[in-house]
């Protein structure tokens, strides 16, 4: 597989230069790689979902951790990400891996363009969503960010990356506040979903399971932060997954919502 452990460092050997951009990469590369536990616990969680040879979308793929992750199973993957600076990090680490098609695009409810918010410094916080950063602006936790450039980006949705590359087994969103967007350009259910909540923006993670449930999703489970390992000792259902979202306090910050089928054989 192409790219597996190269890291900040084999990144900066080809030449990434200085600067708050470059920074802000490398701040990403080290944070999720060359973890090995975490490594390992994120793909017993894909596991659960995907077999070698099955076709994953990771929509947010920021620096391509979770790539790394769908490729030591097996995995062919279509990765979504817009910012210009992570598309160059993915293209390295993986653009010479015929496995991985890289889309340089955000993703939402229609076909178009919309401006991208980058947080050049912290580039995993970057935008499509300007509610999103004014949740941050007055969050505890969230001092100092800034979203410094805004830039237009392709704007496709997940009907569209389905007719371009095929039905997913698993689709991973991460996409900080446009959430609810990117499922509502789905209109037909894949087997499993996953999509990133905020504790700062609840009422996002809401919309977007009120668009599961409308999609005929039926069981639910989550992680906190970058733990990897479900809350639940088993699927739960919407109303009960609503209610352990909104009883988190706000220091728990974020995490992963995942949503299977009726009869599904995960489970």
């Amino acid at each position: 597989m192409a790219g597996d452990g190269r890291g900040a460092a084999g990144l900066e050997a080809e030449g990434l230069g200085a600067g708050v951009a470059e920074a802000g990469v490398r701040r990403s590369l080290g944070i999720y790689y060359g973890d090995s536990a975490r490594d390992a616990a994120m793909d017993r969680l894909h596991a659960r979902f995907v077999r070698a040879g099955d076709l994953a979308f990771d929509i947010g793929a920021h620096v391509g951790d979770r790539i790394a992750s769908l490729r030591r199973l097996g995995c062919r993957v279509v990765a979504a990400e817009p910012q210009p600076a992570l598309v160059a990090t993915l293209t390295r680490l993986y653009g010479a891996d015929a496995e991985v098609a890289i889309e340089p695009v955000a993703l939402g409810a229609a076909e178009g363009s919309v401006d991208l918010h980058v947080n050049l410094a912290n580039p995993t916080i970057s935008t499509a969503s300007s509610d999103f950063i004014a949740a941050a602006a007055t969050a505890p936790g969230w001092e100092g960010q800034v979203w410094s450039e805004r830039i237009a980006v392709p704007l496709t949705t997940l009907d569209r990356l389905i007719a371009r590359h095929g039905a997913p087994a698993f689709v991973k969103i991460d996409v900080e506040g446009f959430e609810a967007e990117v499922l509502a350009g789905l209109t037909r259910p894949v087997p499993a979903v996953s999509f990133e909540f905020t504790t700062i923006q609840r009422p996002v993670a809401h919309r977007a399971l009120d668009r599961l449930a409308a999609l005929g999703y039926d069981g639910f489970e989550a992680c906190l932060g970058e733990s990897q390992r479900f809350v639940h000792d088993a699927w739960i259902p919407l109303e009960a997954l609503r209610a352990w979202l909104d009883a988190l306090p706000v220091e728990a910050n974020s995490g992963d919502i995942y949503a299977i089928l009726p009869g599904s054989h995960l489970r």
